[in-house]
């Protein structure tokens, strides 16, 4: 997959490279990117790319270890909010 379309805003790369940063500042971040994703792309598949891109590199990182979280924990259909959300199928 694509890094602009894994990481659209490019918050995942930006957390690898702040010095010291919390667990907690990387699932912060975490729920920033999954809201940046388009909603064609498959959440899944951008993070299994980004762990690729990222993950080997630095995998005692707490953005590893907050990306592998989100492949283990299942993913919530994505809200269609407005207009699009209330039309129907």
């Amino acid at each position: 997959m694509d890094q602009s379309k894994a990481d659209p805003k490019g918050l995942v790369r930006e957390s690898y490279r702040i010095e010291g940063i919390s667990l907690a500042e990387c699932r912060s971040i975490f729920i920033d990117w999954a809201l940046s994703l388009a909603d064609d792309v498959d959440p899944t598949a951008a993070i299994g790319a980004l762990l690729s891109h990222y993950g080997k590199a630095a995998p005692d990182h707490p953005m590893t270890a907050t990306l592998t979280a989100g492949l283990e924990t299942p993913s919530a259909p994505r809200r269609r909010g407005g207009r699009l959300g209330r039309q129907a199928g």
